[in-house]
């Protein structure tokens, strides 16, 4: 049987890839804070596929989690051959007006518990003749963005380790790829308390369902990167060509303007 782990997986995107994975025929590691949630998703996976789902609740920010995940793997002969890394969550507002404690919680889930779990778990998946790690950016890791400058920051080391990893590990059997989505149809905005981007926002969403089948569909054609929808790849484009500082201001006029 083929095993995949999802952190993230309670709702939203990692919800969708979870499911994604289940419909390939893969067992799946349900890795979140919310047990209720995630055993209600396990619930609805094991009704709609021939799969197991298993779950496991913790918050991936803390330094443990990533041995607390090595070891239920090790007891229970779960054996992955793929990692999605897909746990996180924004904070939106001036850098020194949010709570740093709250910044910080985000900034070592993003980075700390993404490094840690795939350093963890890249002896595993080496065992595999093939084996994939899907980690999960934002368009936001293509610029800096004011009032999210910390949430963007993160998704630009996300991008960044994710080509490194990528290129450090091409005579191996593990590929990773970088999911680069946009905005989406799910309760990011708000989590985020963002809800005055919320008109904006749906002019270019996504579903996490689409987005999540395309970020699969390329984890397995073992592609580096990934940007679902033309209007983000044709966004990601122009960072590359516009000067820094006309982007920051487009951004500032988009997201600092609505700021209460």
């Amino acid at each position: 049987m083929k095993h995949a782990i999802v952190t993230g997986a309670s709702k939203g995107l990692g919800k969708a890839l979870a499911q994604a994975m289940a419909a390939r025929g893969y067992d799946v590691l349900l890795v979140a804070r919310s047990e209720a949630l995630l055993e209600q998703l396990a619930s609805e996976i094991t009704q709609q596929h021939p799969v197991k789902a298993h779950c496991l609740a913790l918050d991936l920010a803390l330094p443990v989690s990533a041995d607390q995940i090595a070891a239920w793997c090790a007891d229970r002969g779960f054996q992955p051959s793929v990692l999605i890394n897909n746990a996180g969550f924004a904070c939106w507002g001036y850098f020194e007006k949010l709570s740093l404690a709250l910044q910080l919680q985000m900034l070592n889930l993003h980075v700390q518990g993404m490094v840690a779990l795939t350093h963890q778990l890249l002896p595993a998946l080496r065992k595999h003749e093939q084996a994939y790690v899907l980690n999960v950016s934002s368009t936001t890791a293509y610029q800096a963005v004011p009032t999210l400058s910390l949430y963007a920051a993160s998704k630009t080391f996300v991008r960044s380790f994710s080509r490194g990893l990528r290129y450090e590990l091409r005579n191996s059997p593990v590929s990773v790829t970088c999911l680069s989505p946009g905005p989406m149809s799910t309760n990011f905005i708000a989590e985020a308390n963002m809800h005055a981007m919320q008109q904006t926002a749906a002019k270019f969403e996504m579903t996490a369902d689409e987005v999540a089948r395309r970020g699969v569909k390329a984890m397995f054609n073992r592609r580096a990167e990934v940007i679902p929808g033309w209007m983000n790849r044709l966004t990601v484009v122009l960072s590359k060509v516009v000067p820094d500082a006309l982007l920051e201001r487009i951004a500032s006029n988009l997201y600092q303007s609505k700021l209460s």
